[in-house]
């Protein structure tokens, strides 16, 4: 019997494709006849007792914490044997990466994952690596930004040093924006980084590290709302050219074995531009925003979490070759007038719909400021990327067809999926 730990593997039904991705990696656990461990918060676990009902045993755990999760794991490895641990959220990876190296198992290095955790460590030693990157400062206070914008030939991006969902993120093009642009992004330390902003298509690396050997699964093309550096959809695979996809492959690729990240899922972001294939951020776990469940759907019979499973535990493993279908995110935001799409619960019925859901509370009009801003989406699957896109809009109309009642707050309905 195969004995996986898994760090922070619990959510609500109402969390949306972070539920999808506990359910589908217990269910490719299970298939092979994995026995599960499961550890998450008290709140995780309440909030999901379906789950926890499935593990052979549950523990409460702060994943985030990762010397607490390593003397855990320590003690409960003395009575019991423990052949994996893995961790599906962006701040478990710290402490999976203890835990595998604490009880000598297969994973990514603690110094790798803090590496590529901390934005601009992981900018400067790619760039030290030769990796096209773009120019960046940490800074201390406003005024700071405002020297390094002076610099630039263009706007800047100012960030938090960590953390996902484009939250404090800002663009800074004149001197009144680099105030509130630092009060946003600074960290305990009073640091944000601010860095140049790229001009290029944007996308984002879909793969598979197994045997050592990053796999390439799918690019996925990224879009964004107007002024925000918030996703508003995903288009997988992305439109490329061969020349175009295959540098992107082989930076990715390089980056990821210059990092020295060694195993599991990998989501990478870049962009095209004239210069070459400029390399953002590195996550050692699935893309988010359904990002996991296209990739399975786009690449028939591959299971993500269990062919990870299989690579850890020493099993030969199989991967595809290229997407063979297409599917499509879309992410809105509700005009002024609409408290909620038109029709959403025959929408959410086809057949092409993987996925949908909307926030808790919807507020017409109101800014999207952060990924956990958006007030709902779409996920839709199609013979091709053209195919999926052409539904997916034509359905996101069709939501936002009348139905005005003056933009008063109301609660929503909450979130559906299928595996496709």
């Amino acid at each position: 019997m195969t004995n996986v730990l898994v760090l922070g593997g619990a959510a609500a039904p109402a969390t949306g494709f972070v539920r999808d991705i506990c359910e589908r990696a217990m269910n490719q656990f299970t298939d092979r006849g994995a026995r599960i461990v499961l550890t998450d918060t008290a709140e995780n676990l309440a909030a999901a007792p379906d789950l926890a009902a499935r593990a052979a045993e549950t523990h409460v755990l702060d994943f985030a914490d990762p010397a607490a999760c390593r003397a855990w794991a320590v003690e409960h490895a003395r009575t019991h044997t423990v052949d994996a641990v893995v961790g599906y959220r962006e701040s478990a990876g710290p402490a999976v990466a203890a835990v595998a190296q604490a009880l000598g198992l297969p994973g990514n290095s603690p110094d790798a994952v803090r590496r590529i955790r901390v934005k601009d460590a992981a900018r400067s030693y790619l760039a030290d690596c030769g990796f096209l990157q773009p120019a960046l400062r940490l800074c201390a206070g406003p005024e700071e930004i405002l020297a390094f914008l002076a610099e630039c030939d263009g706007p800047v991006v100012v960030k938090p040093r960590t953390g996902s969902n484009s939250q404090g993120v800002s663009r800074v093009d004149r001197a009144e924006d680099a105030g509130p642009a630092y009060r946003a992004a600074r960290d305990a330390e009073g640091l944000v980084l601010a860095e140049e902003f790229v001009h290029g298509r944007e996308y984002s690396v879909e793969g598979l590290i197994a045997g050592g050997t990053p796999h390439i699964l799918a690019v996925t093309a990224k879009q964004l709302f107007d002024g925000t550096f918030v996703e508003a959809g995903h288009a997988m695979p992305a439109p490329l050219t061969a020349r175009d996809e295959g540098d992107i492959v082989l930076e990715t690729r390089a980056a990821l074995l210059a990092l020295g990240i060694t195993t599991g899922p990998f989501h990478v972001e870049c962009w095209t531009t004239e210069r070459g294939v400029v390399l953002g951020e590195f996550h050692a776990r699935q893309g988010g925003d359904w990002i996991h469940a296209m990739l399975e759907w786009c690449n028939p019979g591959f299971e993500l979490y269990g062919t990870w499973l299989d690579d850890l535990l020493g099993r030969p493993v199989q991967l595809p070759k290229s997407p063979s279908r297409g599917a499509v995110s879309q992410f809105f935001s509700l005009p002024p007038g609409v408290s909620r799409p038109h029709g959403w619960e025959e929408v959410l019925a086809h057949p092409r719909v993987m996925a949908g859901s909307l926030a808790t509370t919807l507020t017409a009009g109101a800014p999207v400021t952060s990924n956990l801003a958006r007030h709902g989406s779409l996920v839709v699957t199609g013979a091709d990327t053209a195919e999926a896109r052409w539904l997916a809009e034509r359905l996101l109309a069709g939501l936002m067809h009348g139905n005005a009642d003056g933009g008063r707050k109301r609660t929503a309905v909450g979130v559906t999926g299928r595996t496709g």
